[in-house]
């Protein structure tokens, strides 16, 4: 029985690339929960005629939400384009557009509309050269939100990496790794997962930022100067932490089965190791806001826009993550 009590909101992304194809292989599907795809309904209408995929928009009009969970079909909340969509062609006139589909599903989070968003891949770069400052999907829900502290956590089974710093250039990270900025995000990790993986009592490896966790000092301070006082001082406060620990170490088997998370220092110290793994059925979580979102583990691959060649297996693990967190924070 379908719970159309539970609506989740879905923002296709980047229009000319591949999130308007998934969004339709998951409206090829039945569906136990409400999914209201907020973006323009002639680009999924035009996309499906593009893949030959059969399609129902059933499209909000005066205030009324369609139900539908029927396989085929998909409710939308209708943004429109600021300019016509082509497969592989991303527009910078559309930057807007994109962004007013993030904050239709923010906002809809905010107020109770909807019970968590899932995102699809958006193009950092077109959105730039609209002129608009856009380093991720995290910083701007974050923003959006008035959150000033988040935390980005990728998933796959088996494995949870959770980032210290995001897209920062690597120039940057040292000088954001501080005890302030660790401690702050090892809070917001322990608590995201108990609150949204039901793990009352979080064990989290936590790297270091130099080779060999910094060989005493030879290698860098950083391990000595801000990641053990954060590591000790949260220890004291009942968090189960080990580290620092060097990073070429800190993903094997071994290790893995002892922890439920690995915080890594920045971008790609940690999410290789991962995508490695589970590329394509990865989730994205934001831990830290007051809405529940998760999105892809992947970019817009505008090569394979209207091919019918994309794969859908981490929108659909991104959507099950979703509804997962939603209910077990409605069961309180």
């Amino acid at each position: 029985m379908p719970d159309t009590n539970l609506r989740i909101a879905l923002t296709p992304g980047e229009p000319a690339g591949i999130g308007p194809d998934l969004c339709l292989q998951l409206a090829s599907q039945a569906r136990d929960v409400e999914l209201v795809a907020i973006c323009d309904p002639s680009l999924l209408q035009a996309r499906a005629e593009t893949l030959r995929m059969p399609f129902t928009c059933r499209v909000l009009r005066d205030g009324a939400v369609p139900v539908t969970t029927r396989a085929g079909e998909l409710s939308v909340l209708p943004v429109p384009l600021k300019t016509a969509a082509v497969c592989g062609r991303p527009e910078p006139a559309n930057a807007h557009y994109v962004l007013d589909t993030l904050d239709r599903a923010v906002n809809g989070c905010l107020d109770g509309t909807f019970a968590a968003m899932v995102t699809g891949p958006v193009n950092k770069a077109v959105i730039n050269e609209a002129g608009i400052p856009f380093s991720g999907h995290t910083e701007y829900l974050a923003t959006a939100t008035r959150t000033e502290d988040v935390v980005m956590l990728l998933a796959i089974p088996g494995l949870r990496v959770a980032l210290a710093t995001t897209h920062v250039p690597l120039s940057e990270v040292s000088a954001l790794i501080t005890p302030q900025r660790l401690t702050a995000v090892l809070r917001i990790l322990h608590e995201g997962l108990r609150e949204n993986f039901g793990i009352e009592h979080p064990v989290i490896s936590v790297c270091g930022l130099n080779p060999h966790a910094g060989e005493g000092g030879h290698l860098g301070r950083e391990e000595i100067d801000s990641i053990i006082p954060a590591i000790q001082a949260l220890r004291a406060r009942g968090l189960r932490l080990t580290g620092p620990l060097p990073a070429d170490t800190a993903f094997t088997p071994e290790r893995l089965r002892e922890t439920d998370a690995v915080l890594a220092m920045y971008h790609d110290q940690g999410l290789p190791v991962l995508k490695h793994l589970g590329f394509g059925r990865a989730v994205n979580v934001t831990l830290g806001l007051p809405i529940i979102r998760t999105s892809v583990d992947h970019g817009t691959a505008l090569e394979l826009a209207g091919t019918g060649k994309a794969d859908s297996g981490s929108l659909q693990a991104a959507l099950k993550t979703a509804i997962d967190i939603a209910r077990r924070r409605s069961r309180g």
